[in-house]
């Protein structure tokens, strides 16, 4: 369910609209982020206790279902192993676990998988833009070049990496990274 209505009405009447009966008894609902997977979520937990072998677990859209295509077919394929038909109404109403309904996973999930390759392949296209360009990446120095040499020169004159934490207000860490990268 969305955690910006907070509520599963919407989602109960398109249901029954689409012609489920569902007794209230039998209805699992949970406000929480769809990022979470459904195996994580409580609500989802509570849900598999109760479902039964030749039960129907209707979804209104498969993005209520799982946080991505890998964990919605993971737990679709969880529950076909436990004889729990899955029926999606955003995609006619399919049932998920049918041979159809196996072959649309599997759409799903080479679209998904293929944005995803996508994605990864504009950010480090990007990434390589930018440090052709000079960009530096990370977080920024806590210490200038100067300081850094400053830091080189009294290490190599036997001062403590703490006094010169302590001078630099800075940690023992960067101390130590600095001489690290001056080795």
């Amino acid at each position: 369910m969305s955690t910006t209505d907070r509520t599963t009405e919407n989602q109960r009447r398109e249901i029954e609209a689409a012609g489920f009966a569902i007794e209230s008894r039998r209805i699992i609902e949970e406000a929480i982020s769809g990022s979470v997977a459904a195996q994580d979520r409580p609500g989802f937990s509570k849900l598999l206790d109760r479902l039964e072998p030749g039960d129907v677990l209707v979804v209104t859209k498969l993005d209520r279902f799982g946080r991505n295509a890998m964990d919605v077919r993971s737990t679709v394929e969880q529950l076909a192993a436990t004889g729990v038909r899955v029926h999606c109404l955003a995609l006619g109403g399919v049932d998920l676990t049918s041979p159809a309904g196996r072959m649309t996973m599997q759409v799903i999930s080479a679209v998904a998988e293929f944005e995803r390759d996508l994605l990864i392949e504009r950010t480090q296209a990007g990434l390589r833009r930018a440090k052709a360009e000079g960009k530096e990446f990370g977080r920024p120095s806590a210490l200038s070049a100067d300081q850094r040499r400053v830091v080189l020169d009294r290490l190599a004159a036997g001062e403590s990496i703490a006094a010169l934490a302590r001078e630099f207000s800075t940690s023992r860490q960067t101390i130590m990274r600095v001489r690290g990268a001056g080795a």
